[in-house]
């Protein structure tokens, strides 16, 4: 089975944990990412995800292994939505299952943050006023929950 998939269709998130399903696993994380409907103080409608899918494609196994080695015994998958989105629709879901739960997250989270750094996928946002602009690689509404206070 694929762990690594670029699509335009909806994702389905227990699709993505059962590439990770194993019975020697205690532990199974699922990130889901979904589409806001605002960002930098503007209204968002609705964005465009666009990418070189094969680049991506290769990027995506790429950080998948980089977890596995770095998680050892860790089994991760991840699928990125591209195309049209509207708020609320999954845009990337990433699974991470291990013996321990430390390590399932641990390696949830390299998958986001890798993605989110080196990804070849560009969203364009649509907001409210009727404009859109194209957002760069890890701009938007600061990810406050996940720095250490």
């Amino acid at each position: 089975m694929t762990r690594a998939a670029i699509t335009a269709d909806p994702i389905d998130a227990a699709g993505v944990m059962a590439r990770v399903a194993s019975d020697s696993h205690g532990a199974t994380v699922l990130f889901v990412g979904t589409v806001r409907d605002h960002n930098g103080g503007q209204g968002v409608s609705g964005l465009d995800y666009t990418a070189y899918e094969a680049m991506a494609l290769d990027e995506l196994d790429r950080i998948l292994a980089e977890a596995q080695d770095r998680f050892a015994g860790t089994a991760v998958a991840a699928v990125h939505r591209v195309g049209t989105l509207a708020p609320g629709e999954i845009s990337i879901a990433v699974a991470a299952s291990h013996a321990h739960r430390a390590s399932a997250f641990d390696a949830a989270r390299y998958v986001i943050e890798e993605v989110k750094r080196r990804l070849p996928v560009w969203k364009r946002e649509h907001y409210l006023d009727g404009t859109r602009e194209w957002v760069a690689p890890g701009i938007g509404a600061a990810d406050d929950d996940l720095v250490p206070r």
